[in-house]
């Protein structure tokens, strides 16, 4: 297609791209030709197009590269600026020469690389996950928000790693102040080697001690996308198949991107079952320990009599039985972790099985005991983002001991306190509790 004015043309093709470290505009020269290449190096198959584009313009001459380059299958002309957008985008190359723009299309496709999300897995939903390749991930990233307004900033971080992080954000959605604000806090870290996602979250957050992630760490590029287009911004590390999102409100932690693939009521009982295995975990063992040993009038009298009829055999509190068998869990649940994987699961569902089995045998804990460790455990893992239910794990233990000490009065008091903790966190400026995020007004 021809342009009266070339220039203008790739002017507002670097204005609409922005610039992103993965912007390539380039002017290449032969002896007899000059010519303009404008693509994004993340989506554009780089081995391709220097093999059919660049060797040929410099071997042959003008009329023949000219020639040559129409005659490709994967070139074609456009009519319109836009459209010429939009093919960039898309993975393709423009090329301006001899006052011609031509689009050669030179898609990079990496699905075949990628493995499956591990760790947040959906049941209906795009099943592919982050790599530890910077430029993978890329990759993945643009073709799920194929937007001129994604602006990428490129930054080294650690004095002898000096490892690839980038930051990614819709110029059009994102508050100037958000980006300011991390480019800032990127700016003041002083690390030696940087190597993972949570590694940064730690240097990054104002409250270095804090219980509760400020940042959500994902795997799935389907959450990034969704994230950009509420105006967030992630930070990318090269190395790790993780990234950071930021601002995340408590709301965030507690989703799951089949909420948004599933029916709206079906999405909405999903969540609520969440809350409530949330509550489960948090209050069962504190609760159990304050009506055994407060108030036990708070149970009818069968029941009451059932438990203290299962406790009968048990020769000490039931303070130190709830903790005996929620240490197990703990012990259970990290070498599940630690344990290769063809053993990890059925290692620790025996262990599991048999430890229960004997201790109720032997007198040690309750069969009710059982039930409710069995519940929390269960409770615990429906939360979707694992840093969220470690910190859960821990609160549990804080409530537990208040609730030790001072009965219910104590577990009262305790939850008040983590909701006033919580309602004193904040997020890049967005406060920790709010239901979700809104895009501030004044974003661009």
């Amino acid at each position: 297609m021809f342009f009266q004015n070339k220039a203008k043309t790739e002017d507002w093709l670097m204005e609409q791209l922005g610039s992103s470290s993965d912007i390539i505009c380039r002017n290449i020269k032969s002896a007899n030709q000059k010519a303009t290449i404008i693509y994004i190096n993340s989506l554009c198959d780089e081995v391709n197009l220097h093999k059919e584009v660049l060797k040929p313009f410099y071997e042959a001459s003008p009329q023949e590269f000219t020639n040559y380059i129409k005659s490709l299958p994967n070139a074609k002309t456009v009519k319109q600026k836009e459209d010429i957008l939009t093919a960039i985008l898309q993975g393709g190359a423009a090329i301006s020469l001899n006052g011609e723009m031509l689009i050669v299309e030179f898609e990079k496709v990496v699905n075949n690389n990628v493995g499956e999300a591990t760790v947040e897995t959906v049941i209906q939903g795009p099943q592919n996950a982050l790599t530890e390749d910077i430029t993978t991930n890329l990759n993945q990233i643009r073709h799920r928000y194929p937007q001129a307004s994604l602006r990428i900033k490129s930054k080294k971080i650690g004095r002898q790693s000096q490892t690839k992080t980038m930051i990614l954000y819709d110029e059009k959605l994102a508050s100037p102040d958000l980006i300011e604000g991390i480019e800032k806090s990127l700016a003041n870290v002083d690390i030696a080697v940087l190597s993972a996602a949570g590694q940064l979250h730690k240097q990054l957050t104002t409250q270095k001690r804090t219980l509760f992630p400020t940042m959500m760490i994902t795997e799935r590029p389907d959450r990034i996308a969704y994230n950009l287009a509420e105006g967030k911004a992630v930070i990318v590390i090269d190395g790790t198949p993780f990234v950071l999102i930021t601002p995340s409100v408590f709301y965030d932690f507690m989703s799951s991107m089949e909420d948004v693939y599933q029916s709206f009521w079906i999405s909405r009982f999903i969540v609520l079952l969440r809350y409530m295995g949330l509550a489960i975990s948090l209050l069962l063992p504190a609760f159990y320990i304050g009506v055994t040993a407060y108030n036990p009038e708070f149970f009818r009298v069968q029941l009451a009599l059932g438990i203290a009829g299962s406790r009968a055999g048990v020769p000490y509190p039931a303070f130190l039985e709830v903790l005996f068998m929620l240490l197990m869990m703990e012990l259970l649940t990290e070498a599940s972790v630690r344990l290769p994987k063809s053993i990890g699961s059925t290692a620790t569902t025996v262990g599991g099985l048999i430890l229960g089995q004997a201790a109720v045998e032997a007198g040690l804990v309750s069969n009710v005991m059982i039930i409710i460790v069995a519940a929390v455990a269960i409770s615990n893992f429906v939360i979707p983002i694992n840093a969220m239910s470690f910190a859960m794990r821990v609160a549990k233990y804080i409530l537990l001991i208040l609730t030790i000490f001072f009965g219910m009065v104590g577990l009262v008091m305790g939850v008040i306190g983590l909701v006033a903790y919580l309602a004193n966190l904040s997020s890049s400026g967005q406060p920790y509790l709010k239901l979700f995020f809104i895009r501030s007004k004044d974003s661009k």
